[in-house]
């Protein structure tokens, strides 16, 4: 990526959970080799910053297991590498840690509730929870100063200056588009702003027989995508989504210059109520707007930028997918969120053993195995500065990844959340989907719906103690 394009903080501040990630609709478990024990004269837990890949525990004989969210990497047609791949490649260097995956469809949910039973095994990419929690549950990998000067996103799952999660990827929040789409329907420069976002959506309607814009409704969990757009992308500012949105009495009220909040889930509702999504929102199909957007079927679809690989790779048409900051611009500049994916943690019951080996293959994972190139994402490795071509399109445009909260408030985004039952960027796929409900049935205007997310907002806040 050239380097016009820049974080406008650190890249190891924290973002928000992304909880838009792909599955598809099975579950399964790969495995390099179920045989292996859980013995090994490496018994030491060194921190992270301690792991030498290729000479630390290369006597350790055991056998981890991983819980991931990604169920499509355990299917061998996966156009990607799939996880089977990526443990052999492990082994090469590590023969005698065998890795277990077992997929998990439905993960936010299923994860939580396996995390709770104690029934997960080594490693898993953790769920929302509190950060107090941590933990009581995960393995810490270090200090805080020294996890963020090797890994960008550090402080994702930090909680008392030490840090529980590994991010597997970074993203970037923008909008995936196909390229023939655009150039039938007459658009000759991207959109900046969600008025000319709409222009366009009306000329794909008008000139081509392609979908305007897909929302993904019936999967659910991609309708909690929106949310990620809210702060960096929408406001340029990396202290809005952890600690502005906190402290504002009617967050998702229209600031009057096409920023902020309101005017991202406004892009939503306009295109519902002018009939520029699919006729049928309750019979989308996420496996299957992946070929759709491939073939020129769809014009548009708001999902992070770890989707653009699997949409050029379920077709014949990889060059025809783009992808492209979200249209809204603060003050003549476009920003672009970016944060982690989901992160890996590693069980705190665990055997030492296999807190050597879990620590050692995130490691591996992290810095040798290219998986964030692969699937599109932001390296996480401070020392990888290798952006996969997904990013071109954001040259001059500012990455800005969310700050921490202040100390004291960690945990009191999700209070809120919780209380308002808006659960802004956590799982809140309910509200949005109420959004294109009513949008496409035209019984509740927009600012109806703004004012009652503002009230709930705001009745949280009191109910929390909040300035």
């Amino acid at each position: 990526m050239k380097k016009s394009a820049k974080l406008t903080c650190a890249l190891s501040a924290a973002a928000c959970l992304l909880a838009v990630t792909a599955c598809s609709k099975k579950e399964a478990t790969a495995s390099s080799n179920s045989a292996g024990s859980s013995s090994g004269s490496s018994n030491v837990v060194l921190n992270y910053k301690d792991i030498v890949l290729g000479t630390t525990g290369t006597d350790i004989n055991t056998t981890i297991s991983l819980m991931s969210h990604r169920t499509d990497m355990l299917d061998s047609s996966y156009s990607g590498t799939t996880w089977a791949k990526y443990i052999e490649e492990f082994n090469r260097s590590y023969p005698g840690i065998k890795v277990n995956v077992e997929g998990i469809t439905d993960y936010a949910s299923i994860a939580l509730l396996r995390l709770q039973g104690g029934d997960w095994g080594d490693i898993m990419m953790i769920p929302a929870i509190d950060k107090k929690e941590l933990a009581n549950y995960f393995q810490p990998f270090g200090s805080m100063s020294e996890i963020s000067s090797l890994v960008r996103f550090a402080d994702q799952w930090a909680y008392g200056d030490k840090v529980y999660g590994i991010p597997s990827t970074g993203n970037a929040q923008g909008v995936l588009y196909n390229k023939k789409v655009f150039k039938d329907a007459g658009i000759t420069s991207l959109p900046k702003t969600p008025d000319e976002f709409i222009d366009c959506l009306k000329k794909i309607k008008s000139n081509t027989n392609a979908i305007p814009l897909y929302t993904n409704y019936a999967a659910g969990w991609t309708m909690g995508a929106w949310d990620a757009y809210i702060g960096g992308s929408a406001t340029g500012s990396a202290d809005y989504m952890n600690n502005t949105l906190l402290h504002s009495k009617t967050p998702f009220s229209n600031p009057g210059d096409g920023t902020g909040p309101y005017n991202v889930y406004k892009v939503l509702y306009e295109a519902t109520r002018l009939g520029l999504i699919e006729a049928d929102y309750t019979t989308t199909d996420w496996e299957g707007c992946k070929g759709m957007i491939n073939r020129g079927e769809i014009g548009t679809m708001v999902l992070g930028s770890w989707a653009y690989t699997q949409m050029q790779g379920a077709g014949p048409n990889p060059d025809d997918i783009g992808y492209m900051s979200f249209p809204i611009t603060v003050k003549g500049r476009q920003y672009a969120s970016a944060g982690p994916d989901y992160n890996f943690g590693i069980n705190v019951k665990a055997s030492d053993t296999n807190k050597m080996a879990a620590m050692i293959f995130i490691k591996w994972m992290t810095e040798k195995s290219g998986f964030a190139y692969n699937e599109g994402g932001i390296p996480i490795a401070t020392s990888d500065s290798n952006y996969p071509p997904v990013y071109a399109a954001f040259d001059g445009i500012d990455f800005v990844a969310d700050n921490p909260a202040k100390p004291g408030e960690e945990d009191l985004k999700g209070k809120l959340d919780a209380d308002s039952e808006l659960n802004i960027n956590n799982g809140g796929n309910d509200k949005i989907q109420a959004i294109i409900e009513h949008a496409f049935y035209k019984d509740r205007s927009f600012d109806d719906i703004m004012d009652d997310w503002n009230k709930a907002w705001s009745e949280a806040q009191s109910r929390n103690g909040v300035n």
